[in-house]
């Protein structure tokens, strides 16, 4: 693939802001929706439904306290969203955090590992999910959340996350063992 080609992203990508949207547009083929900041109206939530229905959407918002705020407001809403997560240190500047802070690197690989989450059946117990040590080790719970492609979070977040992809305490368990194999 030559350096001019740019990757088309099929679904309609959900944003913040202006500057998200120039970013993804500058390093691939893609449409967006910007929520306009934290301001989730009524009909951009409505234009999200359609895009979804239509073509497909992947919630890409920054990875700070309001882009989560409007990524958990979308995925109540609207079921079946894709999910794209990046990690804070890949999209900031010394002073702001955002998706239009990151490399064109970081953020295909973050829109090549979205995830859906369906609605919970509870595949991980909250027993089972303490048992893997994901609730007081904040190292060991942002493994499985990199390794999961969830973003990271804290322990309620994490143990809904995985609930919502199905993930089973033999699926964590087979990823520390095979890290540790890894050393």
């Amino acid at each position: 693939m030559d350096t001019m080609t740019k990757n088309k992203i099929k679904e309609i990508i959900v944003v913040e802001g202006k500057n998200d949207t120039n970013t993804l547009q500058s390093y691939f083929q893609c449409d967006t929706i910007e929520t306009n900041g934290d301001t989730l109206n009524e009909n951009t939530l409505k234009r999200i439904e359609q895009a979804q229905k239509v073509r497909g959407i992947i919630v890409f918002t920054d990875p700070d306290t309001p882009g989560e705020h409007i990524r958990r407001q979308i995925n109540e809403r609207i079921p079946g969203c894709k999910n794209a997560f990046i990690d804070k240190k890949k999209a900031r500047t010394d002073k702001k955090v955002g998706v239009e802070h990151a490399s064109k690197e970081d953020l295909w690989q973050s829109l090549k590992n979205c995830v859906t989450f369906s609605s919970p059946i509870q595949s991980l117990s909250f027993e089972e999910f303490l048992d893997l040590g994901l609730m007081g080790d904040s190292f060991r719970r942002n493994q499985v959340c990199q390794w999961f492609h969830i973003g990271p979070c804290n322990a309620k977040t994490c143990f809904k996350r995985l609930n919502g992809m199905n993930a089973t305490k033999k699926e964590i368990e087979d990823r520390f063992n095979a890290a540790n194999c890894d050393n």
